[in-house]
């Protein structure tokens, strides 16, 4: 008996250093994906570390390793999604970091805040899928795998938060408030 236990020994070393290598190489993307959907950076803190922490946990349950960043963004974008439910803080404005992430640098103030306070309308998982596609820049395809649910569906979300994106834009251009 004890001489299985030495025989695991080595074996789960390597996946605990395997676990912490992943970890550590996606640290940085991890947390600024979550900063790009809490738009807190201490929640964004706290989410990525309980999504490690999360991910620990069921890291036996990953077959490849070579999948580890689609498998982890998963955990981690249902962590944040499950804070925004949870607090569904006022507003969760991530219009910054799309503007980064879309190379939108020379927008006005004043656009901003409007796409800012559209964005934060969102319902939380219309929230991700924006983040996703136009923060993390992924098809619709790895957003349906990363968020578990079909293409469709994805899509959806995406047309619906761009029509409403669009339409408070619009009303902000024309004076109105939506």
């Amino acid at each position: 008996m004890a001489e299985r236990a030495q025989a695991r020994a080595p074996d789960t070393r390597l996946r605990d250093a395997a676990f912490v290598r992943l970890a550590d190489e996606h640290l940085d993307k991890a947390y600024r994906l979550a900063r790009a959907i809490l738009r807190d950076p201490a929640e964004a803190q706290d989410a990525t570390h309980d999504a490690f922490v999360q991910a620990w946990r069921k890291w036996e349950t990953l077959r490849d390793p070579t999948k580890f960043e689609p498998w982890f963004d998963r955990i981690l974008v249902n962590t944040c999604r499950n804070r925004l439910r949870s607090t569904r803080r006022g507003a969760t404005d991530i219009s910054a970091e799309v503007a980064l992430a879309t190379g939108d640098q020379t927008g006005r103030v004043e656009d901003r805040d409007v796409i800012g306070a559209a964005i934060a309308a969102l319902s939380p998982d219309h929230q991700v899928v924006v983040a996703l596609r136009y923060y993390r820049d992924l098809s619709v395809g790895e957003i349906a795998h990363r968020l578990g649910v079909p293409q469709g569906t994805v899509q959806s979300r995406l047309h619906y938060a761009l029509r409403y994106l669009h339409g408070a834009i619009d009303a902000a251009d024309k004076g109105t408030v939506r």
